[in-house]
């Protein structure tokens, strides 16, 4: 244990007390989260201290290090669940950026794909064309399913229209689950609640703490307002997918609908190249043979 203590400690390069100044200041500018991450992986209760002094094996120096830092850190009240909330303050940013990037991405790929009039068409006329020639489908999707699998069907099909700059935020919208965005709402949830307690357990901590304490405050007040906007974004997320969804038969998941048309624009693409190089190549064909019988005709 007191081995561990030694490798934790050597991961820790400032001064303990500029740490924890900066943990009670939440101030993330001169502590790396990695560091703070190892200081909570050694904040033990009493019995661990005192197994840690049985298990220093005379090794006065180790030991005195580690009854240092430790004996820093309690004289902070609670200090496990700070460092967690300057744990959290840290990661927070970046958790909130990427919920409302990953919302607004799936709310403006909806709307494209709803409001498509290209889109529409081709799944009307592959819908029609497939049924025409005997394929059991059930709704446009379905259609453009197997659509991707009919090589010369795509390539005739890819002289109707050409629809992708309509879909901008298809791809990415396609690599986003809708359950992860789930999980990471409530894992922020968890963590106001947890930051929280924190600030209600913080009130008896003394004079030396309430400038912790209205840095916290702030934090939950921060917390709360994109909590709002959060709910607000997920609320229309929901809405517009559970919209889009009810179009096509039970079952049918928005990423698997959007997967599918991720793959169809790909495919649709493919051929369209597939089909001017074969324009391309029967020009140059042409080119040649009427130079040829020019040449022919010269002599």
């Amino acid at each position: 244990m007191a081995s561990n203590c030694e490798k934790m400690l050597s991961k820790i390069k400032i001064p303990l007390p500029d740490m924890l100044n900066a943990v009670l200041d939440l101030d993330s500018s001169a502590v790396i989260i990695d560091q703070i991450k190892n200081l909570i992986k050694i904040c033990w209760s009493k019995e661990e201290m005192d197994r840690l002094r049985n298990s220093a094996g005379g090794d006065k120096e180790v030991l005195g290090k580690c009854e240092e830092i430790f004996g820093e850190l309690m004289m902070v009240p609670r200090i496990e669940p700070k460092l967690r909330v300057f744990a959290f303050k840290v990661e927070y940013p970046s958790r909130v950026s990427d919920l409302k990037m990953w919302m607004h991405t799936i709310i403006a790929a909806t709307k494209e794909i709803t409001g498509s009039v290209k889109l529409f068409r081709i799944m009307q006329t592959s819908l029609t064309m497939q049924v025409l020639r005997g394929s059991n489908v059930e709704c446009g999707l379905d259609s453009l399913v197997k659509l991707c699998d009919n090589v010369y069907l795509m390539h005739d099909f890819c002289k109707l229209l050409d629809f992708g700059n309509d879909l901008v935020h298809l791809e990415a919208a396609s690599r986003i689950e809708l359950e992860t965005i789930t999980n990471k709402m409530q894992e922020l949830f968890d963590i106001e609640e947890e930051v929280n307690d924190e600030f209600l357990a913080s009130e008896n901590d003394g004079a030396n703490f309430v400038g912790y304490r209205n840095v916290v405050h702030d934090f939950l007040c921060t917390i709360d307002g994109d909590k709002q906007l959060l709910n607000i974004l997920y609320a229309e997320v929901g809405g517009l997918v559970n919209s889009y969804i009810a179009e096509y038969p039970s079952g049918v998941r928005f990423k698997e609908a959007t997967n599918i048309l991720t793959r169809f624009v790909e495919t649709f693409y493919k051929s369209r190249e597939e089909i001017e190089r074969q324009a391309e190549a029967e020009k140059e064909i042409l080119e040649k043979r009427k130079m040829n019988i020019k040449q022919n005709g010269n002599l």
